[in-house]
């Protein structure tokens, strides 16, 4: 997956993913903000594929010059802003995508509102509040202790859930 961490932070994998899709579209990107420490690893996931999300919609339908990006994390909880400069648009129907990040913040917790404004850009906001941040630390952390080791050679899956 092109959005994979790696072990890397989520500011770097961010970092990293917003520098490819600016030389591949040529549309520049704006960064405010990205954390210093990371987040649970099911939050940056979904965080990662709302950005991958959010940036295909502006590609494809936004005509914007201009992307600007902010990922906060503190002790309120998580903030993500996606904002563009391009047509924006009215909101009567939700499109497939829209619904997938959608359903992604409330995942994990989270909520995620969309707002476009015709000839005046696109905002994606997501906000995970501190509550579900912890929830989601702690069961990955539940997940990871429940898993068996695995000896030389051998192959464990995680347990399903």
């Amino acid at each position: 997956m092109e959005l994979e961490l790696d072990g890397r932070r989520l500011a770097r994998a961010l970092e990293d993913h917003l520098a490819r899709w600016r030389e591949r579209t040529g549309i520049a990107v704006e960064v405010w903000a990205l954390p210093a420490g990371d987040v649970p690893r099911a939050v940056a996931e979904t965080v990662l594929l709302t950005v991958r999300e959010a940036l295909a919609n502006v590609e494809r339908h936004s005509g914007a010059a201009t992307v600007a990006v902010a990922l906060t994390a503190g002790r309120r909880g998580l903030r993500l802003t996606i904002s563009d400069d391009g047509f924006g648009f009215e909101h009567r129907t939700a499109g497939r995508g829209l619904r997938v990040m959608r359903a992604g913040f409330a995942g994990i917790g989270g909520r995620l509102t969309v707002n476009g404004v015709p000839g005046g850009g696109t905002t994606v906001r997501g906000e995970v509040p501190r509550a579900a941040l912890d929830r989601a630390a702690l069961d990955g952390a539940t997940a990871r202790e429940e898993r068996p080791l695995s000896g030389p050679g051998e192959d464990v899956l995680p347990p399903a859930g």
